[in-house]
């Protein structure tokens, strides 16, 4: 999948402007001081997107190294190649980093899905490229072990909303795939609501598998084992049905896009 350099802007309620992620200083309310003369050999620090970028892919790297018990702002800007300065202004408090940064990997995430998406010839090859986005890579997978990351700690009212519309997105996608296929006849006409708590739920005891390192998964395609599993319940049945079933089997034999490779 094309990747974005900068990855997409954070929803309204973690941009700056909202006063979630602004600068220590401007949480504060005090008055900013002059700007300090900055040397003409000092290396330009990245502004605007890409040094949010930046910052970002640098914050989920550590988190999944280190975790967040021993995270400090000072390991993220070293990886950023920013200044810790730099890096509280992208995200401020400490508490609200895993959020956002949760928040811009899934946006940059779904957006090269629908990259991906938009490509696709059927309803089966973007049924195939919604298992190898959700699916994490490998044991090693930088954003599946963020998501561990933050679901392990506990949030307020807040938090909770932002992580219940970021689950909410999946299932959102999965169902406008599954609408699309059996308004044109390549899936069974099944409970979509239903079928999504399902195929969701399956897809997510996967992901643990993989990222705990179960051997069953050393030798065997888990995206391959969640596809078939997946096309046994939308074959549709009649003339339909060996059609459907290559095109599924064909759609799961190719390599997934930007990485998302089993």
């Amino acid at each position: 999948m094309p990747t974005s350099e900068t990855g997409p802007a954070l929803p309204d309620r973690l941009s700056p402007s909202k006063g979630v992620i602004g600068s220590a200083g401007a949480e504060a309310g005090a008055a900013s001081p002059p700007a300090a003369r900055v040397p003409t050999e000092r290396k330009r620090q990245p502004s605007g997107d890409d040094a949010r970028g930046r910052a970002m892919r640098a914050a989920i790297s550590v988190i999944a190294e280190k975790g967040t018990a021993a995270l400090r702002m000072s390991d993220i800007a070293a990886r950023a190649g920013m200044s810790t300065g730099h890096i509280l202004y992208h995200f401020g408090k400490k508490d609200r980093l895993l959020l956002e940064v949760l928040a811009w990997s899934q946006e940059d995430l779904w957006t090269r899905f629908q990259q991906a998406a938009d490509q696709a010839a059927s309803p089966a090859e973007k049924l195939d490229l919604f298992v190898r986005f959700y699916l994490p890579t490998d044991q090693g997978d930088e954003r599946y072990a963020l998501w561990t990351q933050v679901l392990a700690q506990r949030h307020d009212a807040a938090g909770r909303q932002i992580l219940t519309e970021l689950l909410d997105g999946w299932d959102e996608r999965l169902e406008a795939i599954l609408r699309e296929g059996r308004e044109r006849g390549h899936f069974a006409d099944v409970d979509i609501p239903e079928f999504t708590i399902r195929a969701v739920a399956m897809l997510s005891g996967l992901s643990e598998d993989v990222m705990f390192g179960r051997s069953r998964w050393q030798h065997t395609s888990a995206h391959a084992f969640a596809l078939a599993a997946l096309e046994r319940e939308l074959r549709p049945t009649g003339a339909r049905q060996h059609s459907t079933s290559t095109e599924i089997r064909s759609a799961g034999s190719h390599g997934g896009a930007g990485g998302f490779n089993d």
